[in-house]
């Protein structure tokens, strides 16, 4: 008799047997569980690693540390794709404060994490964001939140950079916004050219920002001052 083997079941020309499509667990949490967006990403997910399976991955989706992947995945990425649930004008409505003051306000240094939209991987760094207030100051939790909220979405870093920059423009109207990203991906370190010390910088400058020289030349070198105060 043969000797069982571990792992997929295999044909004599050493491909891997197709197993039985198992459905995606739905999750309650939150009441009425995934949207139908989230939903088809988790079922893509699902259905990459089947398709990886069938090529001849070999591993087991039936032992103890599988059984329940479909189900954190689900999990994962409702967390890691809650920014689409988020509304990020009415987060900085909530915190405007009339105030009389017209110098320049940056938040600098603030940890970023996100997904890569074109190979569900993760990139992260730091994003420094800097504005002139016309009336007006934002709560300086909630330039961090904002960030989250776009962070949490399915991204490129160009567009992250334009997502924060414009919606405080927007939002609070203020003389000027700049923005700048500085972030790691491992879309670039870990697959693909596998650089690992490369680090990609995008800016947005609106405003006074982009007209004057001098007050992006500011921006540029408060944000280089690595001491961040402490």
């Amino acid at each position: 008799r043969a000797a069982p083997t571990s792992g997929p079941s295999r044909s004599s020309s050493g491909t891997a047997r197709s197993r039985p499509r198992r459905s995606t667990p739905t999750s309650t949490a939150g009441g009425s569980g995934a949207s139908t967006t989230e939903a088809t990403r988790v079922r893509e997910l699902v259905d990459a690693g089947e398709a990886c399976e069938q090529k001849g991955v070999e591993e087991d989706p039936d032992r103890d540390g599988l059984t329940r992947t479909p189900e954190r995945v689900q999990r994962a990425m409702q967390f890691l794709t809650k920014g689409y649930k988020e509304d990020p004008e009415a987060l900085l409505k909530k915190a405007l404060f009339a105030v009389t003051y017209d110098e320049m306000v940056i938040v600098k240094d603030v940890e970023m994490f996100s997904l890569c939209e074109h190979h569900m991987l993760p990139f992260f760094g730091k994003v420094h964001i800097a504005y002139i207030p016309n009336g007006k100051v934002i709560g300086l939790s909630k330039i961090p939140r904002l960030i989250d909220i776009f962070a949490r979405r399915l991204q490129i870093q160009e567009r992250l950079t334009t997502q924060i920059a414009e919606t405080i423009q927007k939002t609070i109207q203020p003389q000027g916004v700049g923005v700048v990203i500085e972030a790691r991906h491992l879309c670039m370190m870990m697959r693909g050219v596998e650089k690992q010390h490369s680090a990609a910088v995008t800016s947005s400058m609106l405003g006074c920002f982009r007209e004057e020289q001098e007050t992006r030349n500011e921006f540029l070198s408060l944000i280089r001052n690595r001491a961040n105060g402490v």
